[in-house]
């Protein structure tokens, strides 16, 4: 079992970012703007302000590494590819998306549309997110470096 290579998971953890962040910005600041504002306005709250938009991009950029981090973590028990992948995409929305959401469901702080749109999303956002960024994780120092000859990506993730 080789090391995790950190230097690749934070390449594909920032590719998975943009993912995460690209999704999150059509969904929020698009699709759910006006319900978002309309659901913090009901809990006496301002709607998210521009100046805020850095943390959330901040904090899509932190899950995208840990995300690729958990792939390379199961990696060597689920074997490497794709489906491995989504399952430490579904593990990460598990812990990070389902169980919070559960938590807070019955204080009743966010609408059950919301809620339930955002944990849809969220169940489809982190595997494919985690999917794109391991196509970019491969274990060793660099191209081919303590790998046999021949070994290099040769369509492994």
């Amino acid at each position: 079992m080789g090391k995790i290579n950190m230097m690749k998971v934070l390449v594909g953890g920032l590719i998975a970012g943009v993912v995460l962040n690209i999704i999150d910005g059509v969904l929020f600041g698009y699709f759910l703007k006006d319900q978002m504002a309309a659901a913090m306005a009901s809990l006496n709250r301002p709607a998210m302000t521009n100046a805020q938009i850095p943390w959330f991009v901040f904090l899509d950029f932190v899950a995208g590494v840990f995300l690729v981090w958990l792939y390379a973590a199961v990696r060597p028990r689920f074997g490497a590819g794709p489906a491995t992948a989504a399952k430490a995409g579904l593990a990460g929305w598990f812990l990070a998306g389902l169980l919070p959401t559960l938590f807070m469901w019955p204080m009743h702080l966010m609408p059950q549309n919301l809620t339930v749109i955002t944990l849809v999303v969220g169940l489809i956002e982190w595997p494919v997110a985690t999917v794109i960024g391991a196509k970019f994780y491969t274990e060793g120092a660099g191209a081919g470096a303590g790998m046999g000859a021949g070994a290099g990506m040769g369509g492994r993730m």
